[in-house]
């Protein structure tokens, strides 16, 4: 019996002794091998690096005048020839965009030319000062501000135009005459807006020929990479408010560019 419990003791203490040894050779919980470490899923925020530094924002402007000859410019608020009766642009002559936002509309161009040759693409706006912005946000201070953002943003939250990631546009013949699209540039009324095609498509007010031009319209910009939104037809992002804020620097001041 004595034997017997003398057996049991050795095995027990053997047992004992190996789970001492594994637990003192084993690694901590938490730490890891410094020659072979695991992975870690950190990315970087996109506003920074790799290495956590702070990304330089681009104002690279471009000319489209200067860029594209395919593409036709009629600058709108460098001349009294728009919905505020005013001269806008005091020193802007030309219209601009940030630089990888030309290169989209240059390849716009190209698809419409394919779709329908001899039509251009003709800009009526494109990057637009902070100081622009807020001016004609002011002057529009008889409407609510419910329906002023639909038509202006408001300046504190900054316009993709003020980024030079927007344009303002639609499609000319070979003369510079544009295409009929049923609404005028910067036409407040409903048969403006996209969302309420169908609707003036069947109430008469909006004919098959001209939603065939907008639609001529969108199909060349989206290809490009562009994005309208449902108030106006004319108006075309080329990226998210947030990307663009990320990437590019504000435009503050017609200064901006040297004239």
């Amino acid at each position: 019996m004595r034997k017997k419990q003398a057996q049991f003791l050795d095995r027990t203490l053997c047992i004992v002794a190996l789970i001492a040894l594994f637990v003192h050779c084993s690694p901590p919980k938490g730490n890891s091998d410094t020659k072979n470490p695991p992975s870690v899923k950190n990315p970087a925020s996109k506003s920074r690096d790799s290495i956590g530094e702070p990304i330089k924002k681009v104002l690279d402007l471009v000319s489209i005048n200067q860029t594209n000859p395919e593409i036709f410019v009629s600058l709108a608020y460098a001349s009294s020839d728009n919905f505020m009766h005013e001269v806008l642009y005091l020193k802007w002559k030309e219209a601009y965009l940030q630089k990888p936002v030309a290169l989209m509309l240059n390849k716009a161009q190209d698809r419409l030319t394919f779709l329908k040759p001899g039509l251009h693409l003709l800009v009526y706006d494109a990057a637009r000062p902070l100081s622009v912005q807020r001016y004609m946000w002011n002057a529009l201070d008889t409407i609510p501000v419910k329906e002023r953002v639909k038509f202006v943003s408001s300046p504190r939250g900054k316009s993709l135009h003020n980024l030079g990631c927007a344009v303002d546009l639609t499609i000319c013949d070979a003369k510079g005459i544009p295409l009929d699209m049923g609404a005028g540039f910067d036409d407040m009324r409903l048969i403006a807006y996209p969302i309420h095609e169908a609707k003036c498509l069947a109430e008469g007010t909006l004919t098959k020929d001209q939603l065939a031009n907008r639609k001529l319209l969108r199909s060349a910009m989206r290809y490009a990479g562009f994005s309208g939104i449902p108030t106006e037809w004319w108006h075309f992002n080329a990226y998210s408010k947030q990307e663009a804020l990320e990437r590019f620097q504000v435009i503050e001041t017609e200064e901006s560019i040297p004239q």
